[in-house]
């Protein structure tokens, strides 16, 4: 299926991973929302579990190995040109922590990866659910240390 003018929604994951130097985020190579900073994540594979696909788009975009803690939320991204649905994607946003591993890199869908501290957030110019996701996630972090 197209991700452009799709028939039906299309699965996704974000995953909120949260550290020491802040919250990591990766710049998008592809549409919606080329070229600017997002969650990790992705779509999800057919006979893949959610927490499945947000373990595999973290290391293909940033080469970290996480661990999911848990549910944060679920968005609705709808956008609509003049005459039908362009992107329509569901979002399911995990909380997850960075185990040891590789380095942070940026990987296949992402042009850059970088830790980003909590304060800065406000100046990128985030889709305003994915700073909302990211403050759910940190009150989850907090509510389950």
């Amino acid at each position: 299926m197209s991700r452009e003018y799709p028939d039906h929604p299309r699965i996704g994951v974000g995953v909120v991973i949260l550290g020491e130097k802040g919250v990591l985020l990766i710049r998008r190579v592809k549409p919606p929302r080329q070229g600017q900073w997002s969650l990790p994540g992705g779509a999800q594979k057919l006979g893949e579990t959610v927490f499945e696909a947000a373990i595999r788009e973290v290391q293909e975009e940033t080469g970290l190995n996480v661990e999911i803690q848990g549910l944060i939320d679920v968005v609705d991204s709808i956008t609509k040109d003049d005459k039908r649905v362009r992107y329509h994607y569901t979002l399911i946003d995990v909380l997850a922590l960075k185990r040891p591993g590789g380095p942070l890199k940026a990987g296949s869908d992402a042009a850059e990866a970088a830790w980003i501290a909590l304060d800065d957030i406000p100046g990128l110019g985030l889709w305003s659910e994915t700073e909302r996701i990211i403050k759910l996630g940190c009150e989850m972090r907090d509510a389950l240390s």
